[in-house]
């Protein structure tokens, strides 16, 4: 199979103007936003590492917006629980009547189902939420009350990992972390 080259080069007018677009947010971190864009390309997942203030968060932001892709983000913290980024089912009592006693289970999907989720501050989550991420991440899928739920293509995580507050983190397990394309380490610009 050969590459036209034309196609080649609308390729690469397509990046260097998503380059562009998120440069006019994200200032100094050239490098970080090409291997974002590489983990894009190659539909793998991120995770960022680097202090607060640099960037990290506004980013995905920018990656979302450029593409008009559907963003979701989810603050990750200790009380988190599974089904607070993957959702779950509750009885719907409205829809009570003949055969149906006590109503019908209704899925209520979670912040999972988008395009783009920015998790931040992965490592702040106990090891079943980071888990249930990471099957989803793997999987492309949710498993609700039985009933297995695709994710929207195309479908990125883009996770943040704060490198030097350890106090209350749950550091992500190594046979877990390769469920990350790659890693970006972001620094000062």
């Amino acid at each position: 199979m050969s590459l036209n080259p034309a196609d080649v080069t609308r390729a690469q007018d397509v990046l260097n103007a998503l380059r562009e677009e998120i440069g006019k947010a994200v200032v100094g971190q050239r490098e970080a936003v090409d291997q974002v864009l590489v983990a894009l390309l190659a539909a793998g997942h991120v995770l960022i590492e680097g202090v607060p203030g640099l960037g990290k968060t506004l980013l995905a932001r920018a990656l979302g917006k450029s593409l008009s892709l559907q963003v979701a983000r989810v603050q990750f913290t200790p009380d988190l629980m599974p089904s607070d980024i993957t959702g779950h089912a509750i009885l719907d009592t409205t829809t009570r009547g003949e055969g149906n006693a006590l109503g019908t289970l209704r899925v209520l999907r979670g912040p999972v189902f988008t395009n783009l989720l920015l998790a931040d501050e992965i490592n702040r989550a106990p090891a079943k939420v980071q888990s249930a991420l990471l099957e989803v991440m793997q999987e492309r899928q949710v498993t609700i009350a039985g009933e297995t739920h695709r994710v929207p293509e195309p479908f990125l995580v883009m996770a943040t990992q704060n490198p030097i507050e350890t106090e209350g983190t749950y550091p992500l397990p190594e046979a877990q972390v390769d469920r990350f394309m790659m890693k970006v380490l972001v620094g000062y610009p």
